[in-house]
């Protein structure tokens, strides 16, 4: 399941729920066509691995959560673990995160 996250205060609710695992926060907006392409995977992904937590932050919505964490485009996806940001460069990298947490 995608958590819907709408504020800062939310995410952060988000973020201390999820423990010691791995959260995917995808930054998109509905007007994206890239991001409604990719709505559909990461759903499907956070089905496959359930011990890996999925959210989504609408940036429209969501300006003040999107300023705070320097969203410039869309879709920008962001990694946390244990409610610290991290910064996988690749693909290969966040298959291989998703596979071991």
């Amino acid at each position: 399941m995608v958590q819907i996250i709408k504020d800062v205060d939310e995410l952060k609710t988000f973020l201390k729920a999820a423990g010691c695992k791995l959260v995917v926060v995808e930054f998109s907006a509905k007007w994206c066509g890239p991001c409604q392409r990719m709505y559909p995977l990461v759903h499907a992904m956070s089905l496959q691995y359930r011990n890996v937590m999925f959210a989504n932050v609408d940036v429209d919505d969501s300006r003040e959560l999107a300023q705070t964490y320097h969203i410039k485009a869309v879709p920008t996806f962001q990694m946390f673990k244990q409610a610290q940001k991290s910064q996988p460069a690749s693909q290969h990298l966040i298959i291989t995160w998703l596979h071991m947490s």
